[in-house]
């Protein structure tokens, strides 16, 4: 009996882990060894391999999970809340909860890099676009940001940095703010743009601000208190001045109000939660972010654009791609790497299922029940503060009616935003007029004689229709809605087809137990800003998870904020920023990147205000232990930290990583450990045995959160005891505020709290021995993986042993001289059913590969046919059989317009096309939906929202 036999009983790390026992032995036999175990010993350097884990956590079964997460979802308390600032309360259609956010082919998914097969999200986000796009006037619109503050400060910084190109010699640095912004989005503001040396200032009123002094003017409608009338405030002497002018706005408001495109601004951001995403006690939500077509190469994150293939067919990419951080590095100008798609994508289908009329009624709706709300607190007395709002009411209570008024409120089931000087009302989706009787009983006025009439202006109204496309007016039944997403889920290819072997990826399973919690109405419903009583559940659960996880990296505090592993890098860094300059180190104003390491790094490092110094990698893949100590020789105390990867991006596991940390430590440096490689390390070593004073993790990788096509992620951050009175504190949470704290990173408390719940049941579920299991089969694949294709590839890096960490690079550069190059051997593998390895990074030509553990033999060995079938196809090519510029790799994908079309103009026959491999008949294949995307053409013309239908006919 072996050690995958010892257990018969059905758990969940049976389920998770793909490998049987027959496969167990058949893989350990392959590779020569006496066990997984022995090969972990091999991999892991000795010096910092450790047996014993930290956490010590007996696994559950799927049912015993569901029963305890069922408990703690009773101790969240969800009433009405009516609290606003940036979340309301929204109804998610059943035809898209159910077919996109509950559906695999959707969440599996992986950012559309390989726009082939992803044209069924890239037409979704490309819906999403210009539905922002329109609703804000402004013509080019991105694919979504993290959350409202990083979007505000993202914007801020982009034009900011735009208006100051051109007057280098004297820029402009002071980014004036309006005082009735959000306060959490203040906070975020503040903390980004203090690291790139801009200062915020805050106004009341235009007059406050010095226009010699201001390069960015900021203001937000509806506001803080609900106001819209910014809108009638003209802004033409700050055009006149140069000065650069971001919007912050609801974006269903902007179905009824004037466009931030039509006022004149130059970007505008927000949330798109309203459009259908649930609360989820912060998120995680799509940020919207638009501007003028003069900063389209400025712009930060992705936008989808519409192009064509090689064949003249209409298809979707990722446009612009060159602005892509981890491919600038230490150029970048943002470090947004991470979206959050899948949201955007809910977001977008809601204004599919709505329309324009819809979404207007729905906003229309809101506001006169918040008119018939003030007028009736007026006529009883109350003092409703007189402002043009759209949703929310200000009510100036003294603070002994408010109490009373606060008891009444939680008795009756309702939550609302209690200031120093009253209570705010903000209505939403699900507000109806007996919603306004109740909440004029708990203030005790009288609903009598209510009256639902508009009191926005007429000069503050939209004029001009929106969203006219006709994919906003096609799909009105549900049987429609249902076809159209699932028409073009059929497009993709997600872990539902495949395995999807890309590396510092890990795209493992993502099991249903794992996230049916997350839209129960205990854990979507939360209002991030409730009380914590209410909150009782998630607050166990995010304690009980940071306790796990610091258990995990063997440090000692955590903060949950950063929603991406890049924003972890940045938080990260602004940490150890804090703890120099509390000493009064200053100066130290460098930080150390390996070539090897992950690809957001440098431009994290940039962001946070850091100058970045690249360490170079030796012959074997490893850190040049001699280039990395002429630098500290040369830079010594000008080092604030370096920043590595570990197992790094070069699949292999630094030898000398003890000897490393302390050379950093030897200067006073810090070291960051980037946590994008993780799933090599859990139960075996951990950041804090290898020397690191922080790291972050990535939930959207190693611990099982999906990637969502492109987003939701979450990047907490780790720290040792000397970082620990730094972590960020949060303008809602009082505990949070400590005095060394460095400010928000995100603009919830715990940003997306609700897929926590995720990485929660994967830890529970699999328990200590579970998460052991894991990485020993992660390295186990990898290796498995290395050993078949090494005699058709040559593989880039090894370590000792000749063996890989959890990861492996394939090097294609040698194939160039019969013309093949890296993209074609990924864009063949399409006809193989597979989504392509990471191509060219970290080393241009190469393919790295993860296969992580969550796949079995038989799934691993079917890559490793397809792999050693195109290089079969790669030496018919060589030996002429095939001409250089017409052959299966340079024309693939071959799509299935191709595959049925009675004309077949190739040098080969349909089925070395189409079916190389007897495997591919034995299932359902795969097929593209559209040739190769031709690049150039859809950057030459930039196309990013929704165009006349004869666009699509003439492209």
């Amino acid at each position: 009996m072996n050690e995958r036999q010892s257990d018969q009983l059905i758990n969940f790390e049976n389920r998770h882990i793909g490998l049987s026992a027959s496969d167990l032995d058949e893989m350990v036999s392959e590779l020569k060894i006496s066990s997984a175990d022995q090969l972990v010993h091999d991999v892991i350097p000795l010096s910092i391999l450790c047996d014993r884990m930290s956490l010590k956590l007996d696994p559950l079964t799927e049912f015993q999970y569901l029963e305890l997460i069922r408990k703690k979802s009773t101790k969240n308390t969800v009433l009405r809340s009516l609290i606003g600032q940036g979340y309301y309360d929204t109804f998610t259609p059943s035809v898209i909860r159910r077919n996109i956010f509950e559906n695999p082919g959707w969440y599996t998914q992986y950012t559309p890099y390989q726009s082939e097969i992803s044209q069924g999200r890239l037409e979704a986000l490309f819906n999403y676009q210009t539905v922002v796009s329109d609703l804000t006037g402004l013509p080019i619109a991105n694919a979504s940001l993290l959350d409202e503050g990083t979007a505000a400060g993202e914007a801020i910084s982009m034009v900011a940095d735009f208006v100051n190109k051109k007057n280098k010699k004297n820029p402009k640095l002071v980014c004036y703010v309006h005082e009735q912004v959000f306060a959490q989005t203040k906070a975020v503001i503040e903390s980004r743009l203090s690291s790139q040396g801009y200062t915020v200032e805050y106004f009341e009123t235009l007059s406050d601000i010095d226009a010699t002094r201001a390069v960015v003017v900021a203001m937000q409608y509806p506001d803080s208190k609900g106001d819209v009338s910014h809108i009638g405030t003209s802004i033409d002497d700050l055009i006149q001045e140069n000065i650069g002018l971001v919007a912050i706005c609801d974006l269903l408001s902007l179905t009824l109000l004037q466009s931030p495109g039509a006022l004149g601004y130059d970007a505008a951001v927000g949330s798109t939660q309203r459009f259908g995403v649930p609360m989820g006690y912060g998120g995680p939500h799509a940020a919207y972010f638009s501007c003028k077509e003069k900063f389209k190469r400025n712009i930060p994150g992705r936008i989808i654009g519409l192009s064509k293939d090689i064949n003249g067919h209409p298809a979707y990419r990722m446009a612009l791609q060159t602005r892509e951080q981890h491919i600038k590095r230490e150029k970048a100008t943002s470090n947004i790497c991470t979206a959050q798609a899948l949201l955007a994508i809910l977001a977008g289908m809601y204004a599919v299922y709505h329309g324009p009329q819809n979404l207007k009624r729905i906003a229309l709706k809101i506001h006169l029940l918040t008119a018939g709300l003030a007028r009736s607190l007026k006529k009883s007395g109350y003092s409703v503060e007189d402002l043009c709002y759209f949703d929310t009411l200000s009510i100036k209570i003294p603070d002994s009616e408010k109490h009373r008024i606060q008891e009444r409120a939680v008795q009756a089931g309702y939550n609302f935003l209690y200031t120093s000087d009253g209570i705010q009302i903000s209505l939403d989706e699900k507000s109806t007029s007996q919603e306004v009787k109740e909440i004029l009983e708990i203030f005790q006025a009288n609903g009598d004689d209510l009256e639902f009439s508009g009191g926005i202006k007429e000069e503050y109204l939209r004029k001009d229709d929106f969203m006219t496309h006709p994919v906003f007016h096609s799909y009105r039944s549900e049987t429609q809605m249902m076809r159209y997403i699932k028409r073009l889920e059929n497009k993709d290819l997600s872990l539902v087809h495949s395995m999807i072997p890309l590396g510092s990826c890990t795209m493992k399973l993502n099991a249903a137990t794992e996230l049916l919690p997350l839209t129960w109405t205990e854990f979507s419903g939360l209002h991030p800003l409730v009380p914590k009583d209410q909150a009782r559940g998630y607050q166990e659960i995010i304690h009980e998870l940071g306790e796990y996880l610091c258990a995990l990296t063997d440090l000692s505090a955590y903060t949950f904020q950063p929603n991406s592993g890049a924003q972890g890098e940045y938080t990260g860094l602004l940490l150890i920023k804090a703890y120099h300059e509390d000493r009064g180190d200053d100066k130290r104003q460098i930080v150390l990147i390996p070539s090897s390491a992950h690809g957001t790094n440098p431009a994290s490092a940039i962001l946070a205000g850091y100058r970045v110094r690249i360490v170079q990698s030796d012959d074997q893949g490893n850190i040049d232990l001699s280039h990395l100590n002429s630098l500290l020789e040369e830079l010594g105390d000008q080092v604030a930290a370096l920043m590595v990867t570990y197992p790094s991006t070069h699949g292999i596991f630094e030898r000398q990583i003890l000897t490393i940390c302390a050379s950093i430590h030897g200067v006073g440096g810090l070291v960051y450990m980037d946590g994008a490689n993780m799933n090599a390390q859990i139960g075996y070593t951990s950041p804090g045995t290898i020397g690191a004073d922080v790291c972050h993790l990535n939930l959207h990788k190693t611990f099982a959160i999906p990637h969502g096509g492109g987003g939701p992620g979450m990047g907490p951050v780790f720290v040792n005891e000397l970082l620990a009175p730094y972590l960020p504190s949060h303008p809602f949470v009082e505990d949070s505020h400590k005095a060394k704290s460095i400010q928000p990173v995100a603009s919830a408390p715990y940003s997306s709290a609700n897929i926590l719940l995720v990485s929660y049941a994967y830890i529970r579920l699999l328990g200590s021995r579970g998460l052991k299991n894991v990485t020993k089969y992660a390295i186990l694949n990898a290796n498995y993986l290395k050993k078949v294709l090494s005699p058709h590839y040559e593989v880039l890096y090894s370590g000792a042993g000749g063996w890989v960490g959890h990861e492996l690079i394939l090097d294609l550069r040698m194939f160039k001289e019969v013309g093949i190059q890296a993209e074609d051997v990924a864009k063949r593998l399409i006809d193989y059913g597979f989504h392509a390895p990471t191509l060219s990074f970290p080393v241009p030509g190469t393919l790295m590969i993860e296969p992580t553990e969550s796949e079995d033999k038989k799934e691993l060995d079917r890559f490793c046919e397809a792999m050693i079938q195109i290089k079969q196809e790669i030496d018919e090519i060589a030996r002429g059989e095939y001409p250089a510029d017409n052959n299966v790799l340079i024309n693939a994908p071959h799509p299935l317009y191709l595959a049925t079309d009675d004309n077949w103009d190739f040098p080969y026959n349909r089925s070395k096309a189409l079916y190389p491999v007897d495997s591919l008949r034995e299932q359902s294949k795969f097929y593209s939906p559209v040739a190769r995307v031709d690049n150039a053409y859809g950057d030459r013309n930039l196309i990013c929202t929704c165009p006349p239908v004869d666009t699509y006919e003439t492209t």
